[in-house]
C-alpha cells in the first residue's frame, strides 16, 4: 500500500468515522480503523461490533493494499500536523509509514483478516428523505431514550414506516417524545424497528443541516443509512416497542397556552432550589395564574409566578422540572399549549402551531 495525500482530505472522513472507536476494546483490532487503497479510491472503516461506519474518497493510490492502523494515533497525528501539508502512508511489512516533511511516524498494524464487517444487509424497506428532516427527527426525540434500563427496548429510538409518514419514538417510562414526519413510504404495513443509544447519537453526529438526500435501508437486524462518501450501519434492537399511542393522552380538556422562552426562564429559576436528585417543582393552575414551587432537603424554596390564559378548576401537579425543560428546548415556536386532565394524569405538550412532535410527561409525588 502506498498513496500520498493531503492532510484535510484524509482528516475529515478520518473526524467522521472516528466517533465508534472506544479507547478500551476486549478485541484489539477494534481499536485500530480498517483501510482500503485500490482503483483510485481510500475507504475507512470503523466498528465497535454494534454501529459500523465507512467513510470513501478519491485519491491517487501509487500502490493498493489493506490493512488496519491504530485509529486515535493515526486521528492525532493528522490533527496536529500543519494545514495544507501532504502525507506519503506507505506500508512496510507489518508497519506503516507516514511522513509529512521532516516528520515521520511509524505506526504498528494488525491483519485486515482479524477485522470484523457487517455482510451486505438485504433490505425489506428503503426509503429517501434529506439529511435535515432525518436529523430533525432525531433531534426532537432522542433525548427521551432511557439509559441501561433493564427493559432494554428502551435503550434506544423506535423508527416506525407508515405509508404516508415517518415517525420517531423514544421513552424511558417516565417521559415520551414523539415526532413524525410526512411522506410516502414504499411498504405494504407498518413496520417498527429499535435503533440503540449509541447508533442514535453517531448518526445525530453524521448527519448535517442540509437538503442532500440520504438513503435509508431496513432489514431484519440492521439499518443502514447512506450519505454522500459516508455509510452508517447499525444493528438492531431486538424487542418489541410498547404501544405508545396508549400512553399519548387524548382527551385533555384544560389546554393552556405558554409564552415558550417565558415558561423555560421561569422553570430554570425555580429549579436551582429544587431537590438535586429528583428534580421536583410543583405547578399550581389558578385562575389566570401558574405558580411554580420548589423545595429542598435544607428546607429552602423557591417561587415563581406567571400570567397566563386560565379558567378553569385549580390543578396542582409536580414535575421532574428536567422532563419539561428539555422538551421544551426542542420546540422552536414562540407558544406551546400544556395539556391536561387533573393532578394524577401525564400532561402533553406540543406547539400551538402543529401537533408533528408531542411530549408526554408523567406526574409524580412531591
Amino acid at each position: 500500500m502506498k498513496f500520498r495525500i493531503q492532510r484535510e482530505t484524509l482528516l475529515k472522513p478520518l473526524q467522521a468515522v472516528i466517533g465508534v472507536v472506544e479507547r478500551r476494546q476486549t478485541l484489539p483490532v477494534l481499536s485500530n480503523i480498517l483501510v482500503q487503497a485500490g482503483d483510485n479510491q481510500i475507504t475507512l472503516t470503523s466498528t465497535d461490533l454494534e454501529v459500523e461506519l465507512l467513510a470513501s474518497f478519491e485519491v491517487d493510490v501509487a500502490e493498493p493494499g489493506i490493512i488496519t492502523i491504530p485509529a486515535r494515533k493515526l486521528v492525532d497525528i493528522c490533527r496536529t500536523l500543519p494545514d495544507e501539508s501532504v502525507l506519503d502512508i506507505q506500508l512496510k511489512g507489518e508497519k506503516i509509514t507516514l511522513k509529512s516533511g521532516r516528520s515521520r511516524f511509524t505506526l504498528a498494524t494488525l491483519a485486515a483478516s482479524e477485522f470484523p464487517q457487517i455482510d451486505e444487509i438485504h433490505a425489506r424497506n428503503s426509503f429517501k428523505i434529506t439529511e435535515r428532516e432525518l436529523k430533525r427527527l432525531i433531534e426532537k426525540t432522542h433525548f427521551s431514550m432511557a439509559q441501561q434500563d433493564v427493559r432494554y427496548y428502551l435503550n434506544g429510538l423506535m423508527f416506525e414506516l407508515n405509508k404516508d409518514s415517518l415517525r420517531t419514538v423514544a421513552t424511558d417510562g417516565h417521559r415520551l417524545a414523539m415526532c413524525q414526519h410526512s411522506m410516502n413510504i414504499d411498504i405494504d404495513e407498518s413496520n417498527q424497528v429499535i435503533v440503540p443509544r449509541k447508533g442514535i447519537q453517531e448518526l445525530n453526529r453524521l448527519l448535517e443541516d442540509s437538503d442532500r438526500t440520504v438513503k435509508v435501508m431496513i432489514s431484519n437486524n440492521h439499518i443502514r443509512v447512506e450519505m454522500d462518501n459516508l455509510r452508517f450501519t447499525s444493528k438492531l434492537i431486538d424487542g418489541k416497542f410498547p404501544d405508545y399511542n396508549r400512553v399519548i393522552p387524548s382527551n385533555s380538556d384544560k389546554l393552556i397556552p405558554l409564552d415558550l422562552e417565558t415558561i423555560k426562564k421561569s422553570l430554570v429559576r425555580t429549579s436551582i432550589l429544587s431537590n438535586e436528585k429528583y428534580r421536583g417543582v410543583r405547578l399550581t393552575f389558578d385562575k389566570n395564574v401558574l405558580s411554580i414551587q420548589a423545595h429542598n432537603p435544607e428546607q429552602e424554596e423557591a417561587q415563581d409566578e406567571l400570567a397566563i390564559e386560565y379558567d378553569d378548576e385549580s390543578v396542582e401537579i409536580g414535575f421532574n422540572v428536567t422532563y419539561i425543560l428539555e422538551a421544551l428546548g426542542v420546540i422552536d415556536t414562540e407558544q406551546v399549549i400544556l395539556a391536561l386532565t387533573d393532578a394524577n394524569s401525564s400532561c402533553l405538550i406540543y406547539s400551538q402551531d402543529n401537533k408533528d412532535c408531542q411530549y408526554v410527561i408523567m406526574p409524580m409525588r412531591l
